[in-house]
């Protein structure tokens, strides 16, 4: 592995991580950093969100599976090199991708006319129609949900800031597309991309909106994350270029745990 990929690959491993840092830490957990080498959480992460995340190749099975939860249902590792072997501890690979990098000022994909329009999401009521949207409701900004409904939901109103934005695409007052973008590692990551239209087009013009988006706000930043499947050829297709493997595990009695929000 060359010097350049290797610093991307630990860049985009870093960022995922201190994204699942801050969803984990607006629920209330205190993950660790264990010398640089591991993310960590001592107790069970939101639903599908991983346990660990692996930041070095170097690291072991044996210093990841010390650290964490084994026992309660959901245990996941996220094996961001590709590198572990869990199979002898009772876990299996729940699905394989490529984290994926585009660098800045990569020239943007064309929008095409989608009639679209992207912004910042803004507020507690917003951030509850995004996810509403996200998990394949309406996504009607004009019924908010109440306070009841929020508690309950993945992603609190804690998470936005200036490291963390939820992207939206909206059209006829509805949110009918959007990212996560977060930076660290010093680069801006995006996950948990959505599009009600889940045919080649409609995903090709919502990474068209949120690379625009994110270059906008961070126009110094590379831009990575990691995909799979038809997912993985959209991103590609945006100008991303594959630069490694990673899978994640999962307890083998756990198999109907299904990480949808890709963390």
């Amino acid at each position: 592995m060359d010097d350049v990929r290797r610093t991307l690959l630990l860049r985009a491993a870093l960022n995922n991580a201190e994204w699942c840092d801050a969803v984990c830490r607006a629920h209330g957990l205190a993950p660790q950093y264990d010398d640089a080498h591991l993310w960590v959480s001592p107790e069970r992460t939101p639903p599908m969100y991983p346990d660990a995340v692996t930041l070095e190749p170097s690291v072991s099975a044996k210093s990841v599976l010390l650290r964490m939860d084994t026992d309660s249902p959901g245990c996941s590792v996220k094996d961001s090199f590709a590198g572990l072997d869990l199979a002898g501890d009772g876990f299996e690979v729940l699905f394989a991708a490529q984290w994926i990098h585009r660098p800045a000022g990569a020239r943007l994909p064309e929008a095409g006319p989608s009639g679209v329009e992207w912004s910042e999401v803004s507020g507690a009521g917003e951030l509850a129609s995004w996810e509403a949207a996200f998990d394949g409701d309406e996504g009607d900004e004009s019924d908010e949900a109440d306070e009841h409904s929020r508690a309950g939901r993945l992603f609190p109103p804690s998470l936005l800031g200036e490291d963390v934005v939820f992207l939206a695409g909206r059209a006829g007052g509805r949110i009918v597309a959007g990212a996560v973008a977060s930076t660290g590692g010093g680069v801006a990551g995006v996950s948990n991309l959505f599009a009600r239209d889940e045919s080649a087009a409609g995903t090709d013009a919502a990474w068209a909106g949120v690379l625009a988006a994110v270059s906008a706000r961070w126009p110094d930043l590379d831009v990575v994350g990691y995909e799979h499947g038809e997912d993985l050829e959209a991103a590609l297709r945006a100008g991303f270029t594959a630069i490694g493997p990673l899978q994640v595990w999962l307890r083998t009695s756990d198999r109907t745990h299904h990480l949808r929000a890709r963390a």
